[in-house]
């Protein structure tokens, strides 16, 4: 196997999490008497350009068909992230209705639609049909299709480019970056946020790792693709969504309307002292992981063991990690309730854990919750607070087990 970047070939491993199947293959009642198919999730660092990988062992055209069920609408804390975004973009490089933005994944019109409300013209690239569906119907103007130099070539250029949380999600990655230069505007702007490798490693954010995410960035390993691609990154901003998350500005070389803000050297300075720059940084990572894998699963069974109900809420792609790395089933976790109704009715993928309405929590009373969106930990402890009533306690597991 080679880097999907820089072409080199990949001899260090960095996590070995077993086989499981795609995260969002959510399974129908008569699904659960059919094969289920595994694929290995074991990820590599490149020695060159340290951009953590897994092979593509499955392609992207499966993962996100018309069937996709993640819908981001679905999280009021994404939705004000989204829109304090919006807000803050359009004042920050002057957005008006002479202008054009292009969201890369725009999913079911979560971000595009505060940009609709002020009027901005904006075109959405997104290929599940099932959320580009909810955007067509919000009235926003999207092309069902995957984001690469093709489409780049056939859109026109924009002002501003906007792709939140995908660029792990893709295969081809010098084709993508290769693409914004092509669609992006002489003095346009290009903000992307994703991941931060960093906060994976430092906080074990294992279970952020699954098919659909063939790639995990540092923030120095993204500098270099885009300088590859005569793209420079004139700004970076430290979120706390997913865990942990950076928000990189970039633009042509050659545009010199814009500095070099000092947070890129920080950023660089930051990655250099954790290490982020030396290959034994990934080496040790599997032993941290297995240590939470044991201590969870010592802790769960004693709780069976003790007669009591165990539910879960959020049925995520990185719940489904979590589990199937665990080897949880339904006889240790009882439900994953989900406001999603695409998700409801159906059984998360490998475990056949049934997803459930919310209602379900205050039916059957569990006496703990586990959470597995543990990034908008917050807002599903407000939401179901009403377990205190019976007594109920949550369980989080990152970055280490923690009862609340």
């Amino acid at each position: 196997m080679n880097c999907r970047f820089c072409g080199k070939e990949l001899f260090y491993e960095f996590i070995d999490l077993g086989s499981s199947p795609l995260s969002n293959s959510f399974l129908t009642e008569k699904e659960l008497n059919l094969p289920e198919v595994y694929y290995p999730l074991k990820l590599f660092v490149c020695d060159n350009c340290f951009l953590v990988q897994t092979d593509e062992y499955v392609k992207s055209k499966e993962i996100f068909n018309k069937n996709y069920v993640y819908f981001s609408s679905y999280s009021r804390t994404w939705l004000d992230h989204s829109k304090k975004f919006a807000e803050m973009i359009i004042d920050k490089i002057k957005l008006n209705n002479k202008s054009l933005v292009v969201e890369v994944a725009s999913n079911d019109g979560y971000l595009l639609q505060y940009f609709k409300e002020k009027n901005i013209p904006s075109i959405g690239i997104e290929p599940t049909k099932s959320t580009a569906s909810i955007a067509k119907q919000k009235g926003l103007e999207i092309i069902e299709d995957f984001f690469g130099v093709n489409i780049a070539n056939n859109i026109p250029k924009a002002d501003l480019i906007i792709a939140n949380n995908v660029l792990a999600h893709v295969p081809n990655i010098n084709n993508f970056v290769e693409g914004l230069k092509i669609a992006l505007k002489k003095n346009g702007t290009i903000t992307i946020e994703f991941p931060h490798l960093l906060n994976l490693i430092k906080y074990n954010q294992f279970d952020t790792i699954y098919h659909e995410h063939f790639s995990y960035f540092s923030f120095m390993t993204v500098k270099h693709i885009f300088k590859t691609h005569e793209l420079e990154i004139y700004d970076v901003e430290a979120l706390d969504t997913h865990g942990g998350s950076l928000r990189i500005y970039a633009k042509h070389m050659q545009d010199n309307s814009k500095t070099i803000n000092m947070n890129v050297f920080n950023m660089i300075e930051k990655e250099k002292k954790f290490g982020i720059d030396k290959i034994n940084c990934y080496t040790d990572f599997q032993i941290k992981i297995n240590l939470i894998k044991y201590k969870l699963l010592e802790y769960i069974i004693k709780i069976k063991l003790d007669g009591k109900i165990i539910g879960g809420y959020g049925a995520a792609a990185k719940g489904n990690t979590l589990i199937n790395y665990c080897g949880i089933k339904k006889d240790i976790i009882n439900f994953v309730a989900d406001l999603s109704p695409h998700k409801q009715g159906k059984f998360l993928p490998g475990s056949h854990i049934p997803v459930v309405p919310e209602i379900e929590i205050k039916l059957q009373k569990p006496n703990f919750i586990m959470i597995f969106p543990w990034n908008i930990k917050n807002e599903i402890m407000e939401q179901l607070k009403y377990i205190r009533k019976w007594n109920g306690k949550f369980i989080l597991t990152m970055p280490s087990l923690k009862i609340e």
